[in-house]
């Protein structure tokens, strides 16, 4: 048998120590000033776009998950991510209810159709963590369902890690106080009103069923290889930073960051048209 035919799936393995919400502080989640806040955002936006580079020349994948409560600041955070980094190389996928064409298919369908190329980094704005979560507390899945899709979840994340894909799992966590007070800023400001709907206010009076799903989805689908990252994120400047950090330092692990040597036959090209002493 060939080497590529003996090989066995990984194991998943939970996490011992499963995150919860409650674990989470906000009081020492904060930073004291706006030129620090500046100040870390170029120093990990930098070290962010030399990972994208090295993923790039590597040919390796990388996956980016975003799950939190209705404006936690997902959206902020994605964007300090992705501003600095070479947009050939990421695509933001904002994901909401099933499209027509996707309904009555399998619900990690539309997930499987967006994954990365090599090379590539793909950032999901909520995921297939919503049959744990909405879908769950809504009913629009059943307990069976919902039941059954810890492990499906687990076995797609695994197919993809094994495959040698990068999974980074955040989950921003605000509190009920700070959900209330973005929620009446977002209605006082024209440009923001649109980003708070019906269902967002809806699904705030679930508080309590939103919690039990979250912190059960942290229980079961917590891995070794594709852990959560649960983030503070009352206080906004932390937490984008928070996210930097936090897949800055997932991205870099077990991974060369050194820049290839120079093609040869470049060098070769530039110091005999170009005159270039290289």
């Amino acid at each position: 048998m060939s080497e590529i035919a003996m090989q066995k799936p990984s194991k998943i393995n939970l996490e011992k120590n499963t995150p919860t919400l409650s674990s989470l502080s906000f009081k020492k989640s904060t930073i004291a000033s706006k030129s620090k806040y500046e100040k870390d955002l170029k120093k990990w936006q930098l070290r962010l776009l030399h990972a994208q580079q090295a993923y790039f020349h590597a040919n390796k994948r990388a996956i980016i998950v975003f799950e939190g409560w209705d404006a936690s600041g997902k959206g902020g955070a994605i964007r300090r991510l992705t501003e600095r980094l070479d947009p050939r190389g990421f695509q933001v996928h904002p994901i909401g209810a099933p499209r027509k064409e996707e309904q009555g298919k399998h619900y990690l369908y539309r997930f499987q159709t967006r994954l990365p190329a090599p090379g590539e980094i793909a950032i999901f704005d909520r995921s297939w963590y919503g049959r744990v979560l909405v879908e769950r507390v809504e009913g629009f899945a059943v307990e069976q369902q919902w039941q059954r899709a810890y492990q499906e979840i687990n076995e797609f994340e695994r197919l993809l890690t094994d495959d040698d894909a990068r999974i980074i799992k955040v989950f921003m966590h605000i509190s009920p106080k700070e959900q209330l007070k973005r929620f009446a800023e977002r209605l006082s400001n024209p440009i923001k009103r649109w980003k708070l709907t019906e269902e967002d206010i809806r699904n705030r009076q679930r508080w309590p069923e939103y919690d039990e799903a979250i912190n059960q989805m942290f229980e079961q689908t917590s891995t070794i290889t594709s852990p959560w990252h649960p983030i503070a994120a009352n206080h906004k400047w932390y937490a984008r930073i928070k996210v930097l950090k936090t897949v800055v330092k997932a991205l870099e692990k077990d991974m060369d960051l050194s820049p290839p040597e120079a093609d040869p036959e470049v060098l070769k090209a530039a110091r005999k048209h170009l005159k270039l002493d290289v």
